[in-house]
């Protein structure tokens, strides 16, 4: 069933370089950072824009950045990755708290 549903998929899935590195993103940045960085844009020179849902996230990622990129580029077999630039988003972890705890 699960190659299946791979072949399936690599069928639908666009020949992008951005869909191609969101594809091995998870396995290469792991389960910890995964759920909480995105890649969401990439340019021609090679430099990825990283949606992360807080600004640790954010630094955590650009702090590990000069190992990322090597492996990266390993599991998409080219030097397609050059840079990578964190941002975090309006979704923030205490935003989609709603800012429990706060006073008024």
């Amino acid at each position: 069933m699960s190659s299946a549903l791979d072949a399936a998929l690599a069928r639908v899935e666009p020949r992008t370089p951005l869909a191609q590195l969101q594809r091995v993103w998870p396995g290469v940045v792991g389960e910890a950072f995964a759920p909480h960085a995105t890649p969401t844009a990439m340019s021609s020179g090679g430099v990825v824009t990283v949606a992360c849902d807080a600004a640790v996230w954010a630094q955590e990622i650009a702090l590990l950045a000069g190992e990322l990129v090597p492996r990266l580029n390993a599991a998409l077999g080219a030097e397609t990755v050059r840079e990578l630039r964190c941002r975090a988003t309006e979704t923030a972890g205490w935003a989609r708290q709603g800012r429990r705890g706060r006073r008024t």
